[in-house]
């Protein structure tokens, strides 16, 4: 009998900050689409900075290395579980490889990347649809889909901490279209796609008279840390300002 996967265990791809071909953090990013079906690496803004997005502290404060690339372990086209390193520049001479929102700009903590295209990886992307906050409610779950401290399991599959929604996800918290979780997320976690995932809950296709039910999978949002080290509330930048950022690098 085959092994059976959820398909947000493998969207979820594990990231690594590099300078110099040395690795000074890591983190998470995933795929999404533009409704016009270009596809995008998002994951923090903080990752490709290698800043505090608040501060503007450098994260690597042993060596003040900045990253100048990120390997992305993308999953393999030879076969679903496999993974291939796949190496994106962050900067060509002194202008950044990332697109951030168009009105939000640095003050957002999450960018885009074009993905170029590649024979040797398949893309699993997420869609981020501009209600997706109406999927859920204060109390109700949502897991964070990503990699604690770097931890995979298998050869590059992620980890799911689920938590709860803690305010609510249709208000604007502290001016910024983000909303906050109570969940046990870590280092490494940051650029997980927020997802409410249930399983056997809606219909997937309808055929011959026969109703087949499947997994239910909404996006979100990106999560981008915590609101402080003491506290496990997290910040969730919501999908639909995700969608936003699609659309204008797609009509770059």
């Amino acid at each position: 009998m085959p092994l059976q996967i959820s398909q947000p265990s493998h969207q979820s791809l594990y990231v690594e900050m590099q300078a110099n071909g040395d690795t000074i953090g890591r983190g998470t990013g995933f795929v999404a689409s533009s409704s016009s079906g270009n596809k995008f690496l998002l994951t923090n803004r903080h990752i490709v900075t290698g800043r505090n997005q608040d501060t503007a502290e450098l994260l690597c404060k042993k060596t003040g290395a900045i990253p100048d690339a990120l390997a992305v372990w993308h999953n393999a086209s030879s076969a679903l579980g496999e993974f291939v390193q796949v190496d994106m520049p962050l900067i060509d001479g002194d202008t950044p490889q990332w697109i951030e929102h168009p009105n939000l700009g640095g003050t957002a903590d999450f960018v885009a990347l074009p993905i170029a295209d590649r024979a040797d990886i398949e893309l699993y992307p997420y869609r981020a649809e501009h209600f997706a906050q109406m999927h859920v409610r204060p109390a109700e779950t949502v897991s964070v889909v990503g990699f604690p401290f770097g931890e995979r399991t298998g050869a590059s599959f992620a980890i799911w901490a689920t938590g709860f929604v803690a305010s609510e996800p249709e208000l604007n918290h502290g001016g910024r279209p983000v909303f906050l979780i109570d969940c046990r997320s870590r280092e490494g976690q940051s650029g997980s796609p927020v997802i409410r995932y249930l399983e056997g809950g809606g219909l997937s296709s309808y055929a011959a008279g026969l109703e087949v039910f499947g997994p239910v999978c909404w996006l979100l949002g990106i999560y981008s840390g915590r609101i402080n080290s003491e506290s496990d509330l997290g910040v969730v930048w919501k999908a639909y300002a995700i969608a936003e950022l699609l659309e204008y690098a797609s009509a770059r």
